[in-house]
Formats: structure tokens, C-alpha cells, sequence
């Protein structure tokens, strides 16, 4: 289900373009290019793209209205005014538009107000360099955030010093977990203990 909603929100403004396109030139370049964006958003909810699905969902209404204005203005100063029936196509395009827009930003502020403690995706683990390996990985959720911990070691026979300089993170870095909407602190950092060198990134609460 979700999968098939998901699917209608991302073509919705290449429909939206058919009904109001007029020209062979300006109307198939703007099609392809609605389509990228909707091939681009399939792509993020599948996960064969890594990026914030919320994110990538409030980006993709603005952008396609952006492109279909675009298109309209373009066709306007080829062809000039469109006659009656592209006005009311017009007309009804631009409430499809808003009630998307309306429904994602929406669905928007519900992610927000759902969102909860939940352990750091892979994709957030930083590649590690040629020679360093993961020895073991743990993850769990403790007070104020999320984390995945791992054990790095070396198939070159790096001491726990070199795995560290290796490394190339001296301090914790922190970022947004999200683009716009998911603002959670997401910290990746180095300990060693015990000679053990540990790799961990955190995901704070949304209140934490």
C-alpha cells in the first residue's frame, strides 16, 4: 500500500504536466525531466538512494511545481496565452498541485511529531579505509540517543594508534540526520579502550 501511495505521489506532477502541456519542444524536456525527478524519488523510498525519505518528499512538490511554472512560462512565450479549456486544465492542475503539497506537508509534520529512539541507519557509517576491518558491531539505545558501536581492526597489523591516525576523525563530528526536517544530532567518533580501538555514531532523541 504504502509502496503504491508512494508511487502516486511521485508521478502526480508528471500527470499534472501531460494535461497542460502544448508544444513538441518545451513539452517532452520538461516531461523528462519530471520523470527524473519522480525515478529519483522512487529510488529514495526503495533505499537504493541514500537520503531523509521525509526530506526527499517535501523537496520533490516545490521542485515539480518549480519545473511545470517553468515549462508553462516557456510554452507561454512560444505559443502565447492557452485558450479556455488549457485555463480550466490550468485550473484544476493547481489544486491537484496544492492538495499534494497540502497532504505531503502534512504527512510531514506527522513524521515529526512520531518520531522516536531508533538505532542509526548503516548508511551513517563512514566507509573505513583499505587495511582497517570491522572486528565486531553492537548496537543499542540508551538515554538521550541511539548507537552502533564497532570494533575496528587492522588486516596490516596496525597498532591501536595507527587504526586511529587511519582513521582520520581526531574529534567528534556531529550533523543533522535529515535535510529539513529530521534536525536529530547524528555524532560519529573514535574511543579506545582497553587497546581496542572503537568506531560509534550516536542518534540523539528528538527531545533528548
Amino acid at each position: 500500500m504504502w509502496f503504491l501511495l508512494g508511487l502516486v505521489f511521485a508521478v502526480v506532477p508528471l500527470s499534472a504536466w501531460g494535461l497542460l502541456a502544448r508544444t513538441r519542444q518545451a513539452g517532452p524536456t520538461v516531461g523528462v525531466a519530471l520523470a527524473a525527478c519522480a525515478g529519483l524519488l522512487v529510488a529514495v523510498q526503495h533505499g537504493w538512494v541514500s537520503a531523509p525519505r521525509a526530506d526527499a518528499h517535501l523537496l520533490h512538490v516545490p521542485v515539480t511545481a518549480l519545473l511545470i511554472a517553468f515549462g508553462v512560462g516557456l510554452e507561454r512565450h512560444q505559443e502565447g496565452p492557452g485558450g479556455s479549456e488549457w485555463a480550466r486544465r490550468r485550473s484544476a492542475v493547481t489544486g491537484l498541485l496544492a492538495a499534494q503539497f497540502a497532504l505531503t506537508l502534512c504527512g510531514a509534520l506527522l513524521y515529526v511529531l512520531t518520531l522516536s529512539a531508533e538505532v542509526p541507519p548503516e548508511r551513517a557509517v563512514p566507509r573505513l579505509p583499505a587495511g582497517l576491518t570491522v572486528v565486531s558491531e553492537s548496537s543499542s539505545c540508551g538515554s538521550g540517543n541511539c548507537y552502533r558501536l564497532l570494533e575496528i581492526g587492522s588486516t596490516t597489523g596496525l597498532t591501536g594508534e595507527g587504526i586511529v591516525r587511519a582513521l582520520g576523525r581526531p574529534h567528534e563530528t556531529c550533523r543533522a540526520n535529515g535535510w529539513l526536517i529530521d534536525r536529530r544530532d547524528l555524532c560519529t567518533g573514535v574511543t579506545v579502550e582497553g587497546g581496542r580501538v572503537k568506531l560509534y555514531v550516536t542518534l540523539a532523541d528528538l527531545v533528548g
